[in-house]
């Protein structure tokens, strides 16, 4: 395989880390690494530390420390070098300059973590959780990620796995001798097997709304006729100048979101149009677009002023609505009266909605589709081993299930869904 290099540290440190990965990474940095020891780089032993110079047009150009790894004893499994050199721009490009011109290539986004997936390094949701905890920006994010890094969400993946093929097995060997009329798998048996799968996929699926909530931040809506503060509150829970406020009525006609963190909790704050009749097609436009962000919001706020009405919009139950009359004496958003009791109410709430008995948790929108497509198929079995369906029938929907959930940890993945998940991740990771 192709032998490829980037910059895996961030840009304007003290140090930068370059890191290459392939067949020839040894011999590649060795031809423009002049160690300061007698050894070659070609003979180091892998998790050895070098200290030398980095050559470039014949001239020193930098003064480096480098990390030998040998397959299959690194993060992608290849032979791998990682050059920690000064942070300088102009040394960092010029170190990868020469690492192309002696035969490496420029790496793609998530080439090294999707090389570790493809040499068994990690699977699928563990490659993914690598850009969730890179992205994390709570501690609980941080936590999910490193739960599903390690392997917690894969152990219980694998646990449903076994259990399936046990009983697929038992119903394919009754197929082989289906002449005989020999019943290897008892029905009552199997049914309280499918029915433990389908609780541990149940309470999976129905982790991923606080995980989601966790990793993406928990979608609070502030919903208002015009001019009634919204874009002011917006403005002072997010402590920056985010949406422009106006006396003229209809200044927000489209939706403005923004997160921040308050107390560890992850929000993401959504301003929107004001509730209203209008004529104005831009202006209903922007209302319909309030009307769908309400729906997917998990918190309302609701404003209103003194003297009339809270607008008039659908919620659901699951939704947690806060009610305020703004321009009072007990809340003033543009003085941020009040403001401070308004955040220890959405704190307590999302809290409540964060927690879950669940000891892993699903974050992630590809998994959940994926289990919900396996918790349909159990739930088929169910039923079929209850109204007598034939056992190669049953086993057709099993094999259904084993793949959702084999998608997941991409024992069963096509091309398209590699690239779609790793385009997404940062060049050097």
């Amino acid at each position: 395989m192709k032998t490829i290099c980037a910059l895996s540290s961030g840009e304007g440190g003290a140090i930068g880390v370059i890191r290459t990965s392939g067949d020839d990474a040894i011999s590649i940095v060795s031809k423009i690494f002049k160690s300061a020891g007698s050894q070659s780089l070609t003979e180091a032993k892998g998790y050895s530390v070098h200290y030398g110079t980095i050559i470039a047009n014949d001239a020193p150009l930098d003064d480096v420390v480098v990390i030998v790894y040998r397959a299959p004893h690194s993060y992608t499994g290849e032979d791998s070098v990682e050059i920690m050199c000064h942070g300088s721009r102009y040394i960092i490009q010029q170190i990868i300059e020469q690492l192309t011109l002696v035969g490496c290539t420029l790496a793609a986004p998530g080439e090294y973590t999707q090389r570790a997936f493809l040499n068994g390094k990690m699977d699928l949701s563990q490659a993914e959780a690598v850009a969730d905890l890179i992205a994390s920006s709570t501690e609980q994010s941080h936590r999910l990620a490193m739960n599903q890094m390690r392997g917690d969400f894969s152990a219980q993946l694998k646990s449903l796995r076994t259990q399936l093929l046990e009983m697929t097995s038992l119903l394919e060997l009754e197929i082989d001798f289906s002449e005989e009329d020999v019943e290897f798998a008892d029905r009552k048996q199997l049914l309280s097997l499918a029915e433990v799968v389908d609780s541990v996929i149940t309470r999976l699926v129905d982790s991923f709304r606080a995980g989601n909530a966790i990793k993406n931040g928990i979608p609070v809506a502030i919903i208002g006729e015009p001019n009634v503060g919204k874009s002011t509150l917006l403005n002072r829970l997010l402590h920056d100048d985010r949406a422009i406020v106006s006396e003229v009525r209809g200044t927000t006609r489209d939706t403005i979101e923004d997160t921040i963190t308050i107390d560890g909790i992850l929000f993401r704050f959504i301003d929107t149009a004001g509730i209203h009749e209008t004529d104005d097609v831009v202006e209903s436009m922007g209302i319909e677009r309030t009307k769908r962000k309400a729906h997917e919001a998990q918190i309302i706020i609701m404003m209103k002023e003194p003297g009339v009405e809270y607008p008039s919009i659908e919620t659901t139950e699951e939704q947690f609505v806060i009610q305020i009359e703004n321009k009072t004496n007990d809340f003033q958003a543009l003085t941020g009266k009040g403001v401070s009791q308004l955040e220890q109410q959405l704190t307590e709430y999302a809290r409540q909605l964060q927690h879950t008995d669940s000891d892993v948790v699903v974050t992630n929108l590809r998994h959940v589709e994926a289990l919900r497509q396996a918790q349909a198929a159990i739930r088929k079995v169910e039923t079929q081993l209850t109204d007598g369906t034939t056992g190669d029938i049953i086993a057709l929907d099993l094999h259904e299930c084993i793949d959702s959930i084999a998608e997941i940890v991409g024992e069963v993945t096509s091309d398209d869904t590699l690239h779609s998940i790793f385009k997404n991740f940062c060049i050097g990771k």
